[in-house]
């Protein structure tokens, strides 16, 4: 199979298209020939400087395909079907092997494409509002970095929970087309100063929960927060090394929690949370936002414009 490959971290320079072995389909496991691969967050921080398997690495957390193995002990799975599937290595490739359990049938009629975007957006956007967030209807709440994978799925959920929802953005035009989505004040963080325009936004008072999956402006997005107010840092984008000051916290009765999909990803509150979520964007009840497609052998222009921050919504890669 041909793979986008590299042998050390660093830029999207690093891509290599290569031929690789073909994975084996093991015991209890799967294999999918891929037919798109959504790039997340995590790929492109893995890309700079994150672990690497072997030398070497196909990097990639999640793609959708058609099984074309299925291996001993499978019996909820089988050849021909379509699937989204979530692995920690291994997506940026023309093929695929993960247990059964990573997997999501794709229903009849969904585009494989839109399929391969949702189990971790929206599974992490999920997580960071209630099950760690505990958003409420009623209660505001700030979306960094509105117009990525999480930030689209989290402005829809927080609106369909009953949520006043504020978001961030790089651009007027990406903010113009978060209105559509359930964004109801935008801020241009490139020509506004995030706190004075929150606090405008809430009447002094601040936000009941902030989700910031960029990292760069956690410190601005605590300072957002309202009495009792929750921020979730989710993730790394903006590849912050910063040290962080909590001590205000304490005087307004203030958390800040960290959120890994990840580490839930195998219990079944997950399974089915992901589960609903693909049925709710076959039902037109959520929607996935494809900015653009490059070929796998493009993986190095595909990362460097994620790296411009010039997306709305996920970026894919088709063998």
């Amino acid at each position: 199979m041909k793979a986008a490959v590299y042998y050390e971290t660093g830029g999207p320079e690093v891509f290599r298209y290569e031929e690789m072995p073909d994975p084996v389909c093991a015991p209890r496991t799967i294999v999918a020939r891929v037919e798109a691969v959504s790039i997340e967050g995590g790929d492109v921080l893995h890309r700079a400087g994150g672990e690497m398997a072997g030398r070497p690495h196909i990097v990639g957390y999640q793609c959708a395909g058609t099984i074309i193995e299925a291996g001993e002990g499978v019996t909820e799975r089988h050849v021909g079907q379509r699937v989204v599937i979530t692995v920690p290595y291994g997506s940026h490739a023309e093929k695929v092997m993960v247990g059964a359990r990573g997997s999501w049938l794709v229903p009849d009629g969904m585009d494989i494409r839109t399929a391969a975007c949702i189990p971790i957006p929206f599974g992490t956007a999920d997580d960071c509002l209630f099950e760690f967030g505990r958003l409420q209807a009623g209660e505001s709440v700030l979306i960094q970095g509105g117009g990525g994978g999480v930030g689209l799925a989290a402005i829809q959920l927080a609106k369909r929970a009953g949520a006043t929802v504020l978001a961030t953005a790089s651009s007027d035009e990406k903010l113009e087309r978060l209105h559509a989505f359930g964004m109801d004040t935008g801020i241009n963080y490139r020509e506004r100063e995030l706190v004075p325009a929150v606090q405008e936004a809430t009447g002094g008072r601040g936000v009941d929960l902030v989700v910031d999956p960029v990292g760069t402006t956690l410190q601005g997005s605590l300072a957002c927060l309202a009495y009792r107010g929750r921020c979730i840092t989710v993730g790394n984008m903006g590849r912050s090394d910063r040290r962080l000051d909590v001590s205000n916290l304490a005087r307004g009765n203030q958390t800040l929690t960290g959120v890994f999909l990840g580490a839930e990803m195998q219990g079944e509150r997950v399974q089915q949370l992901i589960a609903r979520h693909i049925a709710d964007v076959a039902a037109g009840k959520l929607e996935v936002v494809i900015d653009r497609t490059f070929p796998l052998s493009a993986a190095a222009a595909a990362h460097a414009y994620i790296e411009s921050r010039s997306a709305f919504g996920r970026v894919l890669l088709i063998p």
